[in-house]
């Protein structure tokens, strides 16, 4: 990532086609009765402040309100690291362009939980890690700009495993404690993004940020019935948000709602100078990814179902019975289920990958050298030497402070290409075959686990086709296990660049099943 400042021309220009013909005056006042905090929307917030039910320092007092009642107290969720000081001052400043009736964004005065392993200019950026307490980066990471360009509220920064290292639970050194999921405070919210998707599930925000290197967007959604879009390489950027692997990285939307997580995609996704792989998605960008919300998606469409994805030995029954309610409502919905569509070689073509690459420490040391101005450490020996991690991540960081050899001299990581270019053509070529517009199947095989347990089944599904692949998937709610309590997800997968396609799809699954529900209740 090129290590030069990003002009606020720039970030500006990225959302210039998002500004909303949103020109009503609204005096400083409070919330009127009628307006639901739990649950809302983006179209609903902005219904709200054109209709002047709620000025927008009202309604990010009222989130305030919430995180302090929820967060560390009550139930307790635990998903936040670090509280925006300024969220009301900034609240103040957006109520006040809508008085003069000047332009406002297509997030405007939307409350955003954003992962810590985001760089923001104005609040700390620790990636999960007690070795970075205090780091405060000199600009936003892209995304994090894009959104705050099109008028969102940088609400809290959320807990995450640290590093990104965990999947399966969030679990972090700058926070005591596990992140919990609000469905069952018993059991993980999956990892690394937990605890965007916590936040997100609870209500403390309206939307939010997570990145997904193998699974820590979609898996989280998963647990916390949420929708969690992963990009196809090269969609989205990653400027500015702490590595884990840049061969698999990406950054990405949070959201109860597949129209509100397409509208926070909408702004954020499109090329960007510090980052190049982001060239590839130049011709490519859909002018408008909203225009792919409508009515009917599910009509006439083809979907293959990937057992290759999920089917184990260890698959619980719960996950298998709602999973085939979700085949059986897509058909209802007017699509034509394929079963089953199988990748073609695929046991040789992972055989491939069997060397290993472990590319952790030459990527994060060479995020720091172009970008950690000011970071109290930047070389992996340096956390080591600090002490300043979690138990859990000891062996990680330990196991990439071994690997000596940059990424190309490793063997395993150079037969990597070769794996990927052939999974990605074998999965292309099983689509063309059928006719397919996207393969599915459950995000997880299994229930989220009791935190702690780390010995039964993790179930996840998410490691292989999509970040080996580049190409896209999203996961949106399927329903409900264990005595329709906790929530289970479903990956809808797609060709690279078919993010519009499979908009449309989830969100025709979404509008047919409405599977979406929040929490047990917390303080109102």
């Amino acid at each position: 990532m090129p290590n030069r400042p990003r002009p606020i021309i720039a970030a500006l220009a990225a959302a210039a086609l998002l500004l909303a013909p949103f020109h009503h005056p609204l005096p400083a006042q409070a919330a009127r009765p009628g307006f639901r905090l739990e649950e809302t929307t983006v179209a609903a917030i902005r219904a709200a402040l054109r209709a002047r039910t709620i000025t927008c320092r009202a309604l990010v007092q009222r989130y305030l309100d919430r995180i302090d009642a929820i967060d560390k107290r009550g139930p307790a969720i635990n998903a936040l690291v670090t509280i925006n000081p300024v969220a009301l001052a900034t609240a103040d400043s957006l109520d006040a362009v809508q008085a003069r009736g000047g332009p406002l964004g297509a997030l405007h005065c939307v409350p955003m939980i954003v992962k810590d392993n985001f760089e923001t200019h104005d609040l700390q950026t620790t990636a999960g890690s007690l070795a970075l307490k205090g780091w405060i980066p000199q600009r936003d990471a892209t995304m994090v700009a894009r959104i705050r360009a099109a008028g969102a509220i940088v609400l809290a920064k959320s807990n995450l495993a640290e590093w990104a290292f965990s999947p399966y639970e969030t679990v972090s050194s700058i926070l005591p404690g596990y992140t919990r999921n609000p469905y069952d405070r018993s059991r993980v919210t999956a990892g690394s993004s937990g605890g965007t998707a916590a936040a997100v599930a609870a209500s403390e925000g309206a939307v939010g940020l997570g990145s997904d290197t193998g699974n820590s967007i979609r898996g989280p959604s998963a647990h916390n019935a949420l929708v969690g879009i992963r990009s196809t390489m090269g969609l989205t950027s990653r400027a500015g948000v702490v590595p884990l692997n840049n061969e698999a990285d990406i950054a990405g939307p949070m959201a109860r709602t597949v129209a509100d997580a397409v509208e926070v995609f909408q702004v954020v996704a499109g090329e960007d100078a510090d980052d190049a792989v982001t060239t590839a998605s130049r011709g490519r960008r859909e002018p408008d990814y909203r225009s792919f919300v409508v009515p009917g998606g599910l009509r006439g469409a083809r979907i293959g179902v990937l057992r290759q994805a999920y089917d184990r030995p260890t698959i619980d029954p719960d996950v298998v019975a709602v999973f085939g309610k979700a085949l059986d409502a897509m058909r209802r919905a007017g699509a034509t289920i394929v079963d089953s569509a199988r990748v073609a070689d695929l046991d040789s073509i992972m055989a491939l990958g069997r060397g290993g690459c472990n590319r952790f420490r030459a990527d994060l040391e060479g995020y720091f050298a172009k970008r950690g101005e000011g970071a109290p450490v930047r070389t992996v020996e340096a956390i080591l030497r600090s002490g300043s991690y979690h138990p859990l991540a000891q062996v990680r960081l330990q196991a990439a402070q071994a690997v000596v050899l940059p990424p190309d001299s490793i063997p395993g990581c150079r037969v990597r290409a070769t794996m990927r270019d052939r999974l990605a053509a074998a999965v292309t070529a099983l689509m063309d075959s059928l006719q397919l517009d996207a393969l599915v199947y459950p995000t997880w095989s299994n229930v989220p686990r009791l935190i702690g347990d780390l010995n039964t089944p993790h179930g996840d599904n998410s490691q292989l086709f999509s970040p080996l692949t580049g190409f896209p998937a999203i996961s949106v709610p399927m329903g409900y296990t264990r005595g329709n309590t906790l929530p289970a997800g479903i990956t809808f997968y797609g060709r690279a660049w078919s993010e519009g396609k499979l908009i449309t799809l989830t969100y025709g699954f979404e509008q047919a099943t409405r599977h979406r529900r929040p929490p047990a209740p917390g303080p109102s």
